[in-house]
């Protein structure tokens, strides 16, 4: 199955995020999108992994992904070393996506940045013709994604593009609320943590129609590019 976007998050929950609206919004479009989380988010204060998988599930559905992956690496210690990086391209191998979206460069939280680094050094490996890397007994093809974008966190960057999602922000908003373990819910019992309150809810809104001000549009979500980006028309720019 071949995908036009490709979405990364070090855990569960990231990707709906930092780009749950693009993906929507593309996926409503009619192009097939996904997600690879690359932990099941063992190490997070409230839930349990086998909660966050039918979570992530959800999520997902909602967001419209035909695939969703977990790598199973270690939460709290993603690594980028060749073998971590060979497990990413493989599965780029196998989805041939034309655009990759990762973690954000450098975050609050230390696997978002060690995650960003591996997966834009896996889209290099992918490309590598003598790198043999199988889907079962299945060799597959070498490949690179056309472009490569990392959105943003919990850190405030200084971003490349900003994505109009208008379209897509109320699934990618249920999309969250779908992790109930790990999102503010009052009659949870769990341990209060920063991403659970009522106020960072608020705040993931508030963000998306701030950058959504800046293009003129209702919702969006800003993107760092990894490559120089280039257009063939500046009136499409807005």
């Amino acid at each position: 199955m071949k995908l036009d976007i490709l979405a990364f998050g070090a855990h569960p929950d990231d990707v709906e995020l930092g780009a749950g609206g693009m993906l929507a919004t593309h996926a409503m479009r009619g192009q097939k999108v996904g997600i690879v989380d690359l932990t099941r988010g063992e190490m997070g204060t409230r839930g349990t992994p086998e909660i966050r998988d039918v979570e992530a599930k959800n999520a997902a559905e909602i967001l419209g992904c035909v695939v969703r992956e977990n790598l199973g690496m270690p939460d709290g210690m993603i690594s980028f070393d060749h073998q971590a990086q060979l497990q990413v391209a493989r599965l780029i191998r196998k989805y041939q996506p034309t655009v990759v979206i990762m973690n954000a460069p450098t975050d609050r939280h230390p696997d978002h940045g060690r995650a960003s680094t591996l997966v834009e050094e896996a889209c290099f490996i992918s490309g590598l013709h003598k790198i043999e890397l199988f889907d079962g007994t299945e060799s597959l093809a070498p490949w690179r994604p056309k472009q490569m974008y990392k959105y943003l966190q919990f850190y405030n960057l200084n971003p490349d593009l900003i994505v109009d999602i208008s379209a897509g922000f109320e699934a990618k908003i249920a999309s969250i609320k779908a992790h109930t373990s790990q999102f503010y819910d009052p009659n949870s019992t769990e341990p209060e943590t920063v991403i659970a309150s009522k106020g960072f809810l608020d705040s993931v809104i508030a963000r998306a129609q701030d950058w959504g001000r800046i293009i003129g549009a209702e919702y969006a979500e800003p993107l760092i590019t990894v490559r120089h980006v280039g257009v063939e028309d500046l009136m499409s720019l807005r």
